[in-house]
């Protein structure tokens, strides 16, 4: 089963837990056990697991990048200008597996799934594909 979330964000970089969405669509799809791909097909954004419960986890690592890769580096070369949100969707990856064990999604304790916005704002789209584990 195929499905997608759209998502709109506010800043140029920002992090939106996702987590309540895909299980929402995972108990429509009455899967119980198995796995959900939830890809990002955009270039500058991506799909990371992480901590959920601390906000100051989020806001670390995003300040991290951006000194990794900061927006207005002198070489870079792209016209656009968004050199930077390409190395951080890179760097964070465009998707993520997780498996769904009696209809639940299988994250531990703390952790949440984040659609991670590197060039903002703007209105994206996340797909989840689910799969189900055969007999």
């Amino acid at each position: 089963m195929l499905c997608k979330l759209n998502i709109t964000t506010s800043a140029r970089d920002e992090w939106q837990d996702i987590t309540e969405q895909v299980q929402k669509e995972l108990e429509k799809s009455s899967i119980v056990d198995g796995s959900v791909l939830v890809y990002c097909p955009h270039t500058t954004a991506g799909i990371t697991i992480n901590e959920n419960a601390d906000p100051d986890v989020v806001s670390d690592v995003q300040m991290r990048l951006d000194e990794v890769y900061p927006w207005d580096h002198p070489k870079y070369m792209h016209m656009e200008g968004n050199t930077a949100a390409h190395l951080k969707a890179i760097t964070v990856g465009s998707s993520q597996q997780i498996i769904i064990e009696n209809g639940e999604l299988l994250l531990g304790t703390w952790q949440g799934i984040f659609f991670c916005e590197f060039d903002g704002p703007r209105t994206r789209t996340v797909h989840l594909k689910f799969f189900m584990n055969r007999p």
